[in-house]
């Protein structure tokens, strides 16, 4: 293909599915006990569990722009004219800020796209993009196609607590003091690339139902594709993605998929989330 995608870890896509595409992921890391681990090894997910259970210090990093270099370079030696970098939002991570570092000195052209989100609202956008580039799109469509696809999903998550999200910085102390203090179960999505509270709702089986009607509202009429995102929360995920099969009147497919230990140590267990995109190339 002209164009190469690459994306980082926190896409939470299957590895046969990217391998099968062609994008090239790069992992961020997380640093449990003093060792740092890769989002996605198989210690990291259950050494972050453990050390949230007893509130040991768990922090995260973004990879270091060397890494995204050798991901560029990867991709020109693979015969790639071009690269398409599409990363978690922004104001979540110096993710995208590092690739661009990165795309400076990079043997092609790389165009560095900061989907605003994360998860599947990055791998959705990633998964476009792979599409476009293997019909022969140039570098320019490969990056709008991108964009565009970003911009026309939605995410909406719950979580038990949002204390998690309150000691990592990625929300505001006020709405951390307000939900303990009326022991509301807090709905978000992100709004401008920033986890903000959509409505508070005061049991999780409520809020989990609600969870259900945000999506289909936003899934209307339209083909769209569904991911169900969960952490320690399978069979909730499951039965969710179940209730939006049957609710959706145009889903191409629904996917379930646990995230990896980055987003974990931010959200904490029990995260469930729903991430509608317009119909296009499958996940696995």
């Amino acid at each position: 293909m002209p164009v190469a995608v690459v994306t980082d870890s926190t896409a939470y896509l299957d590895e046969a599915e990217t391998a099968m595409r062609g994008i090239i992921v790069v992992p961020l890391h997380v640093v449990i006990g003093g060792r740092e681990f890769d989002d996605t090894a198989e210690p990291a997910l259950a050494g972050v569990a453990e050390a949230l259970r007893d509130h040991a210090p768990v922090t995260t990093s973004q990879p270091a722009p060397q890494q995204f270099a050798a991901a560029y370079a990867a991709a020109a030696a693979r015969g790639a004219d071009g690269v398409v970098s599409v990363h978690l939002s922004g104001s979540l991570s110096g993710t995208a800020e590092a690739a661009r570092l990165a795309a400076k000195d990079a043997p092609v052209p790389v165009e560095v796209v900061d989907s605003g989100s994360v998860g599947m609202g990055l791998g959705f956008p990633v998964l476009t993009a792979a599409e476009a580039a293997r019909r022969g799109a140039g570098l320019a469509d490969v990056a709008s196609t991108a964009k565009e696809s970003a911009a026309a999903t939605r995410s909406f998550f719950y979580v038990d607590t949002l204390d998690y999200l309150r000691r990592g910085g990625r929300i505001g102390a006020a709405a951390n003091l307000l939900g303990s203090a009326l022991a509301i179960k807090p709905l978000l999505h992100l709004a401008d690339g920033t986890i903000t509270v959509l409505e508070k709702v005061r049991t999780a089986n409520r809020a989990i139902a609600r969870l259900e009607d945000l999506a289909v509202q936003a899934a209307g009429d339209g083909a769209v594709r569904v991911a169900v995102q969960h952490l320690g929360a399978g069979a909730r995920a499951r039965a969710l993605a179940d209730a939006l099969a049957a609710r959706v009147s145009a889903v191409v497919q629904v996917t379930v998929l646990e995230v990896g230990a980055v987003i974990g140590a931010h959200v904490g267990p029990g995260l469930l989330a729903v991430t509608i995109a317009p119909g296009g190339p499958q996940a696995s």
